[in-house]
């Protein structure tokens, strides 16, 4: 779908999608309480068709703010609980022999619009490829055979970060395919209350729809055709190549703390969500503010911090902050 044929110009498109975000998050709160930037987040990454990985301890509602979003996406959602045994065929799904003695393809579960990955260090390195594979190529292959996933198709990964006995810790190469690397924290005193309050009483929300997988194919097109300026997107390339460690652009910081700088994807994304980062907010062209709100999301896992930053207390986080 083109965004023109439903609006007379990308200013009225732009608007219209700062009201469904607005309409999203307000929807989402009346089941997330608080979680403000990561909510935020995720949907950048959805309008800026590109996925996430969310990392947090056990029982900061991980899986309910992924269905609860797709519930008001209006849009098809499945959860895969990664394990240790849990072969490709399991989530691609697999060709099986039908009662006419023909074989016929049996969808898994990524045939969804929203998938959930839960706790993707879970499982060995061969399930997590087929899962990065259909992220990159948008289809599975099997038997020979290439099908096409839905669309719009977004991927939110989780993973633990306590318990690390038994886990298979994504590669850097696959941590690339993520847009973005969302950090969950506790929630304060005041929300913890109102989330007890509300989860311990027989009270139900009744969520409405509130964007269309039709819509979110508009608002990603949206997003590319945003245009930004000359000095914005040289901020972001450049943020990116500061990262690398001695290269002329590398900061004394960098060189002493990094073992590896973020890719040329990180650009990419750095620009995608700056851009989507300012239609949300109601404007039609991200700034160098832009750029900064989202840059962690995009840069913390595309880093690798050397030994000399872990026996200091440097975090990717602090190193980020830092290149600002």
């Amino acid at each position: 779908m083109s965004v023109s044929t439903v609006y007379k110009s990308d200013v009225e498109a732009v608007d219209a999608l700062a009201l469904s975000y607005k309409n999203l998050t307000k929807e989402i709160s009346k089941v997330i309480v608080g979680q403000e930037d990561v909510v935020r987040a995720v949907i950048i990454s959805l309008f800026s068709n590109g996925h996430s990985l969310l990392v947090g301890v056990p029982g900061l509602a991980k899986t309910l703010l992924v269905s609860t979003i797709a519930e008001v996406l209006d849009l098809d959602f499945k959860r895969i609980q990664f394990t240790p045994d849990l072969m490709p065929s399991d989530i691609t799904g697999s060709e099986i022999l039908g009662e006419d003695r023909h074989f016929k393809f049996n969808r898994g579960p990524l045939f969804a619009n929203i998938v959930l990955a839960d706790e993707i260090n879970r499982t060995p390195p061969k399930t997590q490829a087929a899962l990065l594979e259909a992220m990159q190529e948008r289809n599975v292959t099997v038997a020979g055979q290439r099908h096409i996933l839905p669309s719009p198709f977004f991927v939110l990964a989780t993973q633990n970060p306590i318990e690390q006995e038994g886990t298979y810790p994504l590669p850097e190469a696959q941590l690339d395919r993520f847009m973005f690397n969302i950090l969950l924290d506790y929630p304060s005193y005041e929300e913890e209350i109102a989330v007890v309050k509300g989860t311990t009483s027989g009270k139900s929300v009744q969520l409405s729809h509130i964007v269309t997988g039709e819509q979110i194919l508009g608002f990603q097109q949206l997003v590319r055709k945003i245009p930004i300026a000359d000095n914005v997107l040289e901020y972001a390339v450049g943020l990116t190549a500061k990262t690398r460690p001695n290269t002329p652009k590398a900061t004394s910081t960098v060189n002493n703390y990094i073992s590896w700088g973020a890719g040329p994807r990180a650009s990419q994304y750095l620009v995608l969500g700056a851009k989507c980062h300012a239609a949300i907010r109601g404007k039609y062209s991200p700034d160098i503010e832009d750029v900064r709100a989202i840059a962690k999301y995009v840069l913390r896992h595309r880093i690798v911090p050397n030994y000399k930053a872990e026996a200091e207390g440097m975090t990717a986080d602090k190193i980020i902050e830092s290149l600002f």
